[in-house]
């Protein structure tokens, strides 16, 4: 993982946003509404059972609009507007508190909840009245950790009654046009049962969310001086897009409009439900993990193992997740509000009392518990920039992809991937998708994608590179994926999609081990040839 000058690991695959009603904007949206190979045709030949619960098609139906959007002009300085909220996500008709400040004499509140709506991408479903805006300066921080929490007082206190389940973005508007910005909240859903469950990976975002001067990979004076623990008591800032969304839009908004716009049977909760509600994951036909799902404490990785092994589908539809080893602690809001990771046991005051709980990289000691027992691949490196070269292009996965052995999409493999690697942790039997020569930290390897059934049923996908969830919705910035990779992209996650809400995936198309054409590494290395 890389650093900026300044010891901040920044946004992957990300320049600063510029959000145009254009078609650069919505334009990407529609195409993929117009491809032959995402159209609702092609969705409805593929349509999976029927699950209870969610209308994926009823709501979005519903009249959309582009009001979400806040233009680069409109951010305005940081002490502008900004807020967070007391939950991280909530039932439908439970309330939560908005914690704002503002320079501006008042503000409005506006709650948009994202889909796909005809490719407008959101729909309204609240707003609040104005409200007497004030600037709140008040914060702790605990010198033990470097941990920054703001002590602000609550702006509005918002009632969800009738708001479906999903996720969505609170859009922030100052009175007097001097700022907008987003704060995020997620009405989980309480009935999986069947369902596709979309995760937020809500741990990573605050392990990036620099707020205050502090995250996880730096502080004023570099890594060296990294938080140890951050709280979600503060809004989100990230180091190249201030607008407040977390990691929202880079990692999560792409799969949830596609998803929507091809009515999977989707449910949604956040990260933090596999740790405080891991029966909310029992029964569903599929888990999906988003783009960047980093930071797991050992009961979200157990909840997701229990589900595997039971029959549900996996899903990890970028690179590097569960790479981090996490505890989740009580903030003055609430239980799990914070965010713990050394990352080097020997520093962590757990390493007295219980090596098990130590926070590092899985992978490493005391405790090496590598993430590709429950992933399939293996985190290699960053930064890269490669093309995506298909290996097995008869895989179920691929099919109707137009693709054959050595089908290349430039750009597709960017920042971070995976691999599949010769260990003992390595699931049987795994197939190879992809293999993709490139060169990233001076040393030649390749990226892989790849497909492993469980014993219990389960078929288990990890895409391997970060690029693929922004391959499903808008253009992927820096870094362009061209058209056909896009369209190689939406072919491929709707296949999967398709198959996994259908039940477990390995009854149907079972695994069947094979190897890359060099044949994997042996070792636990970082799989280097």
């Amino acid at each position: 993982m890389f650093a900026t000058a300044t010891g901040f690991k920044r946004r992957r695959g990300f320049a600063p946003r510029i959000f145009l009603l254009s078609a650069v904007l919505l334009g990407s949206v529609m195409a993929a509404a117009c491809s032959p190979a995402t159209s609702r045709r092609t969705a409805a030949a593929h349509a999976p059972a029927a699950a209870s619960g969610f209308d994926v098609a009823a709501e979005n139906a519903k009249p959309g609009t582009t009001d979400w959007v806040i233009p680069s002009s409109s951010v305005g300085p940081p002490n502008a507007v900004q807020g967070y909220t007391d939950k991280v996500s909530v039932t439908a008709g439970e309330s939560f508190r908005l914690y704002v400040s503002t320079t501006a004499p008042a503000f409005t509140a506006i709650a948009y909840r994202f889909g796909y709506y005809r490719g407008t991408g959101a729909r309204q479903v609240w707003q609040s009245r104005e409200t007497k805006g004030q600037l709140q300066t008040a914060t702790s921080f605990d010198k033990a950790t470097n941990m920054v929490s703001c002590a602000w007082s609550p702006s509005l206190t918002i009632d969800t009654k009738g708001w479906p389940e999903g996720d969505y973005l609170i859009k922030l508007v100052a009175s007097n046009g001097a700022g907008e910005r987003y704060v995020p909240i997620t009405v989980r859903s309480i009935d999986t049962s069947g369902r596709v469950i979309l995760v937020v990976g809500v741990t990573t975002w605050q392990a990036y969310n620099g707020w205050g001067g502090y995250s996880l990979y730096g502080g004023p004076r570099g890594h060296s001086e990294r938080s140890r623990a951050v709280s979600f008591d503060r809004p989100y800032d990230d180091y190249n897009a201030h607008d407040g969304d977390g990691l929202f839009f880079q990692f999560d908004q792409g799969v949830v409009t596609f998803a929507e716009q091809h009515d999977i049977p989707v449910a949604y909760e956040t990260d933090l439900e596999l740790e405080t509600h891991p029966e909310l994951f029992k029964g569903a036909a599929a888990i999906v993990s988003d783009g960047h799902d980093e930071y797991y404490s050992l009961q979200m990785r157990n909840t997701l193992t229990a589900a595997r092994d039971t029959g549900t589908n996996l899903a990890f539809l970028g690179a590097n997740a569960i790479f981090r080893h996490v505890r989740l602690a009580p903030s003055d809001l609430g239980e799990d509000r914070v965010v713990i990771c050394y990352k080097e046991a020997p520093t962590d005051p757990m390493y007295a009392t219980d090596k098990s709980l130590t926070t590092q990289n899985w992978r490493d000691a005391p405790d090496p518990r590598p993430e590709n027992a429950l992933t399939g691949g293996f985190y290699q490196c960053n930064p890269v920039n490669a093309p995506y070269v298909v290996y097995d292009p008869a895989n179920w996965i691929f099919a109707g992809a137009g693709v054959t052995q050595g089908s290349s999409f430039p750009g597709l493999v960017y920042p971070e991937y995976d691999r599949v690697v010769d260990i003992a942790t390595t699931p049987h039997p795994i197939e190879v998708l992809s293999h993709s020569p490139l060169t990233c930290g001076g040393h030649t390897s390749y990226q892989e994608s790849s497909y492993y059934t469980a014993p219990s049923g389960a078929g288990v996908f990890d895409a391997g590179t970060m690029q693929w969830i922004c391959a499903l919705g808008t253009q992927c910035f820096p870094v362009a994926v061209t058209p056909s990779g896009q369209a190689f992209v939406r072919t491929a996650t709707l296949n999967l999609l398709t198959v996994f809400a259908q039940g477990p995936a390995g009854k149907v198309h079972p695994a069947a081990d094979n190897t890359a054409a060099d044949h994997v590494p042996a070792g636990e290395g970082l799989g280097l040839d």
